[in-house]
């Protein structure tokens, strides 16, 4: 088990996209503004798409990173599974091999009578 750090790298990432979300969030909706000229709304708009757009690629590649953490926790997860599997099915065959001969009915019967079976 190689990945056990996976669990705070999950939540290093969940707390990246929810910042980043956040911040996506706070920048709202561009609205020009009717007192400025046009070529500064124009300017205006750039901005909010370029900040946009670089907080969207942000995002992508967090959830990327997210996911692929969480196939590899998954993936680790299955393997655990299968080894524990693995441990109980070798449980299990120790077991039986481990488990008392059943005892014969004459024998039942003479303990039952208070009598030993001697050979």
């Amino acid at each position: 088990m190689d990945k056990v750090g996976a669990g705070a790298l999950i939540y290093d990432l969940r707390k990246k996209i929810q910042d980043m979300q956040s911040e996506f969030d706070s920048i709202g909706s561009f609205e020009a503004s009717p007192e400025l000229i046009e070529s500064a709304n124009l300017l205006r708009s750039n901005e909010h798409l370029s900040k946009t757009v670089r907080i969207q690629a942000d995002l992508v590649q967090a959830y990327r990173e997210y996911s692929e953490a969480l196939e590899s926790l998954l993936s680790t997860v299955f393997e655990i599974q299968a080894d524990l599997k693995d441990v109980l099915k070798e449980q299990s065959l120790l077991l039986s091999e481990t488990k008392p001969k059943k005892r014969t009915k004459a024998s039942k019967t003479s303990i039952k009578r208070g009598q030993r079976h001697r050979p």
